[in-house]
């Protein structure tokens, strides 16, 4: 099964960081390949990105599922496949190492199934982890932006 995980430590009380990452409008652009999100209600969005599977560009749809918001520590969530056949699940976890520094892990899951399933697999295995550690690094950089701005 692909999967990335991403572990970073960051100069932000955890605070700030569950401020950030309980709203996804706030992290969804971050994500590699983003082209639009679209919140359905507090819990469901829709996240379009494209990912390059061998030579082709591939639109991907996603059912972004929210299972749990566990303040200020946890974020875990479910996706589905809108118009592939591609399930997965993943999770943000924000540890406080002292009063202004964080450790943020990025832990994401996806399976393919279907014809093309075995490419997409293979794609993902790489594209995963590397598209976890740019999320993640991503998000520590705006929430580092954010406090140099106050």
């Amino acid at each position: 099964m692909p999967e990335g995980k991403h572990e970073i430590t960051m100069e932000v009380p955890i605070e700030e960081v569950w401020n950030f990452v309980k709203d996804m409008d706030n992290w969804a652009p971050l994500l590699p390949g983003y082209i639009s999100h679209k919140k359905i209600n507090e819990h469901q969005s829709n996240w379009t990105f494209k990912e390059t599977i061998g030579v082709l560009k591939k639109k991907i749809s996603l059912q972004v599922s929210i299972k749990e918001w566990i303040e200020p520590t946890r974020v875990t969530f479910e996706l589905k496949g809108i118009n592939e056949n591609i399930n997965g699940n993943g999770y943000f976890k924000a540890e406080a190492i002292g009063q202004n520094t964080t450790k943020m892990t990025g832990y994401l899951e996806m399976t393919a199934e279907g014809a093309l399933a075995p490419v997409m697999n293979a794609v993902m295995k790489t594209s995963l982890p590397k598209s976890g550690q740019e999320l993640t690094t991503a998000i520590a950089q705006k929430l580092e932006e954010r406090k140099a701005y106050r």
